[in-house]
């Protein structure tokens, strides 16, 4: 049988700001404790290695297996084993958990998800798997040729679901592609209480390596104080106090990588699930913007999902095809964007997998955190303690 490149295309996006035009509203729900806990998991370690020392990061874990937990349903043997171990989960069990979530309407996230097939590749994809990922993952099905037209289709439905933030995934779409597939997940919110005009001023933000930047800085008194083994920070709420924003500030003499690597989700989930209330907290954030691309694919290898990229990779799962079809990932590309100032925070995210062919403490309940140095910051869902995003801040600059 020839072998033919197959890519699928994960999308991600999370809008705080804007209307989000045609998604699904969803809210995450509840999972048990060992999916919750797996979840947070997969997050931190995901995070930790696809960051780059020293500069500023955004990765979206929820996008990210969202999209991979599509892909796993195609896979079988023992990709599909490496693939659940990396997850701390069950394919079955993460399907349940995103079925949840997109069936429960209303909140501030909302999600859409697509499969575009090659209409032209002669290898039918297993109506199994193209029920599944409709029926726990709500997709939309198109059958198109892999041509210049459906490129453009493919980048509108992204700049689409991500109001522009992200205008287009792929660069250029190979003709012997069977397959994408793509998730977008969008956020929209104000805070709930939005800074006012005497609360912004210029500050100084000092990056480690003690370059001082002026920019501007918010300030805010905040009622929630996070505190752990190195770091301490706060929660500042949008608006509906489903979702906030949380900083996390190591303390003086720790840098911000090493922090990170000393990060376990078992430390994140305690930390969030402890947050302290009724605290006075003087909370100083800078007005940022970021914006990254990173090829997963070795970041994945690292965590231990490698038969997927190989020549022994099995998605028979996906093709009704027994042993190995010919297919393989042959890229995983996620992409992010957020900008935080006094009114509202925008963040979007895109995944694409191809398938080939400051803290100091005056007292118990009085607390200030500036983050005017180097900081990991979180989008988090604050009924299951589900970071949503995780970033590091090395410069406003970024």
């Amino acid at each position: 049988m020839k072998k033919s490149r197959q890519r699928r295309k994960f999308f991600s996006g999370i809008l705080f700001s804007a209307a989000c035009m045609g998604c699904v509203m969803i809210t995450p729900v509840s999972a048990a404790v060992s999916s919750q806990d797996a979840v947070t998991d997969f997050s931190v370690r995901l995070f930790q290695a696809s960051r780059t020392p020293g500069s500023s990061t955004l990765v979206s874990p929820f996008s990210v297996l969202s999209a991979l937990s599509m892909t796993a349903n195609g896979a079988h043997g023992n990709t599909l084993a490496q693939m659940e171990e990396v997850f701390g989960i069950s394919v079955e069990e993460l399907n349940d958990y995103f079925r949840k979530c997109l069936s429960e309407q209303g909140g501030s996230l909302a999600a859409a998800n697509s499969i575009w097939l090659n209409e032209q590749s002669g290898l039918l994809a297993s109506p199994e798997f193209t029920e599944t990922v409709t029926d726990y993952y709500h997709s939309e099905v198109f059958e198109e040729p892999m041509n210049e037209e459906t490129l453009e289709k493919i980048n509108g439905w992204v700049d689409e679901k991500t109001e522009g933030m992200i205008p287009e995934i792929l660069d250029e779409i190979q003709p012997d592609t069977l397959m994408y597939l793509l998730n977008a997940l969008s956020f929209q919110s104000k805070w709930e209480t939005v800074y006012g005009a005497d609360d912004v001023f210029s500050g100084t933000f000092t990056e480690e390596d003690g370059t001082e930047r002026e920019t501007d800085m918010m300030r805010s008194t905040e009622s929630v104080w996070l505190e752990g083994e190195g770091a301490q920070g706060f929660l500042k709420y949008y608006e509906g106090g489903r979702y906030a924003f949380a900083a996390l500030l190591p303390e003086e003499g720790t840098s911000l990588d090493d922090y990170v690597d000393s990060l376990t989700g078992e430390k994140l989930s305690e930390i969030l699930s402890r947050k302290k209330e009724g605290y006075t907290v003087h909370a100083v954030i800078p007005k940022f913007r970021s914006e990254t691309s990173k090829e997963l694919t070795e970041t994945l290898k690292s965590l231990g999902i490698t038969d997927a990229f190989s020549q022994q990779a099995d998605f028979s799962r996906m093709y009704g095809t027994a042993g190995n079809p010919g297919v393989k990932i042959s890229e995983v590309i996620h992409k992010t964007f957020i900008e935080v100032n006094e009114q509202e925070t925008k963040a979007a995210a895109a995944t694409e997998v191809g398938i080939m062919e400051t803290a100091l403490i005056t007292d118990d309940s009085e607390k200030y955190v500036s983050l005017d140095r180097p900081f990991l910051y979180m989008l988090v869902d604050c009924q299951d303690n589900l970071p949503l995003f995780l970033g590091t801040m090395y410069s406003p600059e970024n």
